[in-house]
């Protein structure tokens, strides 16, 4: 056995090498996806990895087709000095799901740690599983955030759009339920830099709080959430279509830096819920 696998909690698994000098080409991808689809999250720890972007890529192209952006097949995640956007600055990024935005949404989220940050400085990535929030809301609960939908827009580098969502939705190749929602920021999380725009609509405006507090004790609650510590090396694998991610704050300049491709289903999912974009 080359390798060996593990609960990681609360939801996914780790897989690690049982030896050293362990290359993570050499594990079957067949088996990686027959694992991401029951799983839903893989902590690949302890490989050989890679040294350059295109290896990485390469690698990536076994799931599928890589989603293309502007600026190629791999996001270099890096804090920036006078960031224009808060991906690349050290603040909390709100939970959310990648593609809301854009045309196609990708199933899978792939990232290579490059450089991990120091000890104790922040710069988690978190994860909350959906299905399992739902799974065990109350039936209060349920027909309260099915009753609601949110209007999201953004502008960025990339591309300027807006998407409509219900916050209770339906993955797209699983009949299960899934949560859509772009999280609010957090007065008390500090700055955020080029927020998007949010509105929610379906009950009275007096009651918005309730839902976004009740949802995110869900969202948040130690059965559904997951905050992965960076260590170099590391390759996570998320599924885009059932978990929301985010990211903790983290020291200014601290070393961390990540890669991150996305890939897509087969057939690639196109947006039902973009209603625009430029």
């Amino acid at each position: 056995m080359t390798h060996r696998v593990r609960k990681n909690i609360p939801f996914g698994v780790v897989v690690e090498p049982a030896g050293s000098n362990f290359a993570i080409e050499n594990i079957d991808a067949e088996w990686l996806r027959m694992l991401f689809r029951n799983e839903q999250l893989i902590v690949l720890r302890g490989f050989e990895t890679f040294s350059e972007q295109e290896s990485f890529a390469r690698w990536c192209e076994r799931f599928g087709e890589i989603a293309l952006w502007p600026f190629g097949k791999v996001l270099n995640l890096q804090e920036r000095p006078d960031p224009e956007d808060h991906i690349f600055d050290n603040s909390c990024v709100p939970l959310h799901w990648d593609g809301m935005y854009r045309r196609q949404v990708p199933e899978y989220q792939i990232f290579h740690c490059v450089h991990a940050p120091a000890l104790g400085a922040g710069g988690c990535t978190t994860f909350s599983n959906t299905t399992s929030a739902l799974e065990n809301a109350s039936s209060d609960l349920l027909e309260l955030w099915g009753k609601i939908t949110g209007v999201y827009e953004r502008s960025m580098e990339f591309y300027t759009s807006r998407t409509v969502s219900p916050v209770i939705s339906r993955h797209p190749f699983r009949d299960i339920p899934v949560i859509r929602y772009n999280e609010p920021h957090r007065e008390e999380k500090g700055r955020f830099i080029n927020p998007p725009k949010l509105h929610f609509s379906g009950i009275p405006e007096r009651d918005l709080n309730h839902f976004h507090n009740t949802l995110h004790a869900a969202l948040y609650h130690p059965r559904n959430f997951y905050s992965h510590a960076w260590q170099p090396n590391d390759v996570v694998i998320a599924d885009n279509f059932s978990l929301l991610h985010g990211r903790s704050n983290f020291v200014s300049k601290t070393p961390r830096q990540l890669w991150r491709v996305h890939v897509h289903s087969s057939p690639a999912f196109n947006n039902p819920c973009l209603e625009w974009q430029l």
